[in-house]
């Protein structure tokens, strides 16, 4: 993706303003209450965006820290290339994935599923789809990224697989791998392709004339990258 965006963190010193959007130094401060004559720390704090300067306000219990105002989704925005279908699931994955980090992975193994049809598989079994895709040739890192969001989809549901501890930063780890595999699978292949036709017609023909000739000529998504032709 050509614009990185960081999500909101509550240790990080600069991300993306869930205000603003814009990506700047984030100033934190701790608030404190009144306890008889002293002042005590609270688990509440602030964090001003030194863009726009407005505060986004963030409770920290149990080590858990999550952004409590404004109503803001720490996850990636959608690929721009991800189908709408997929992208709804995955923003509406994005807007609870700070209340139920579950729910999320759940909703995007769903986006996952429903992105298999525009990587040319079927759709019906994650499992089957990506082991197809990897016969194809298929990445390894991009096989790790869609094998992460299915079984970390799969097994948010079931207590005990994935600890409340791991499970957050887990989830929040999807909506870039999501991300990843579109940009891999769609983005790319449409870059190269629009490429690829503004080479003179002639020079597109014998390249179909020499690759004929060796029998069924492979799609573009097969061809191994690394062929030094």
């Amino acid at each position: 993706m050509s614009n990185r965006y960081v999500a909101p963190e509550f240790t990080a010193t600069a991300f993306n303003c869930p205000h603003c959007n814009a990506y700047a130094k984030q100033k934190r401060s701790q608030l404190f209450y009144p306890d008889d004559i002293a002042y005590r720390a609270s688990s509440a704090f602030m964090i001003r965006c030194e863009h726009c300067g407005r505060v986004s306000y963030w409770l920290n219990i149990d080590n858990r820290p999550r952004i409590v105002h404004p109503q803001a989704s720490t996850a990636t925005p959608p690929h721009a290339d991800m189908p709408e279908e997929v992208a709804a699931i995955y923003q509406e994955a994005a807007e609870i994935a700070s209340s139920s980090y579950r729910a999320a992975a759940a909703l995007l193994r769903l986006a996952l599923q429903k992105l298999m049809p525009f990587l040319g598989e079927r759709g019906s079994n994650i499992n089957a789809d990506i082991a197809s895709l990897v016969s194809k040739g298929l990445p390894v890192r991009i096989q790790q990224a869609l094998d992460l969001c299915r079984v970390v989809g799969n097994e948010s549901v079931h207590p005990g697989e994935i600890s409340d501890e791991d499970g957050p930063e887990l989830v929040n780890s999807l909506f870039s791998m999501l991300n990843l595999i579109v940009e891999d699978r769609i983005t790319r292949p449409k870059e190269i392709e629009a490429l690829y036709l503004k080479l003179p017609e002639n020079k597109r023909k014998g390249v179909e004339v020499r690759d004929s000739a060796k029998g069924t000529r492979p799609s573009t998504e097969a061809r191994d990258s690394s062929d030094p032709s």
